[in-house]
């Protein structure tokens, strides 16, 4: 298999994270210049269909691209430790929580950055009412997951998941316009500083 992938991304980031919790290192890194426009260039758009990072090339061939998916289809190959969730009801929380992590912190944060850091006017029209926006609605969902992280030690539960990748790339991610969670959010603090210190915070930064 092959992994087209951007350090200059956060969705790539999202999958490395994934990759390094499962110890999976048999995969091909093939790095894409998104500044150089590389990403649409016709022969990565014939494999990934939409000028989009990150995108797996399976063994059979196919390419799928969005990050969640991506990771879906490695849990299914590489099915330990697992991170989705191994019973009906586990699924379903875990499942809650990452779209929840996604919806509410993740993606406005992205959209922070891409409507206000100098650098993405190079790749985005930015609108800055877009990016406060994000900032806002990334802070409410913050206090969301402190009152959740009050109760668990991670966002699903008393283990680490995908829907604790996801927020916690995310808000990593945001550093490069200065968003930091609010310090009276002493829960999020307390597990944003347990997620960057594990060992599979430091995939592919």
């Amino acid at each position: 298999m092959k992994l087209y992938d951007s350090r200059r991304a956060p969705n790539p980031r999202r999958v490395r994270w994934f990759m390094a919790e499962k110890g999976i290192e048999d995969i091909e890194i093939v790095d894409i210049d998104i500044f150089g426009g590389q990403h649409r260039q016709p022969d990565y758009l014939a494999k990934a269909g939409l000028p989009n990072v990150p995108a797996l090339e399976m063994d059979n061939g196919a390419t799928i691209t969005e990050s969640v998916a991506i990771c879906r289809y490695l849990e299914s190959v590489y099915p330990e430790p697992n991170l989705f969730g191994e019973e009906a009801c586990e699924i379903a929380v875990i499942e809650m929580w990452a779209r929840r992590a996604e919806m509410m912190v993740s993606t406005p944060l992205m959209m922070a950055v891409r409507h206000s850091h100098p650098a993405m006017a190079a790749i985005e029209t930015q609108i800055p009412e877009v990016a406060a926006n994000g900032r806002a609605t990334a802070e409410k969902g913050l206090r969301v997951l402190d009152r959740r992280l009050a109760d668990s030690e991670f966002i699903a539960g008393d283990r680490v998941t995908i829907a604790d990748i996801l927020a916690a790339t995310g808000i990593d991610f945001a550093r490069m316009v200065r968003f930091r969670p609010d310090p009276e959010l002493v829960n999020v603090n307390r597990w944003l500083a347990a997620m960057m210190a594990r060992p599979a915070a430091k995939a592919g930064v």
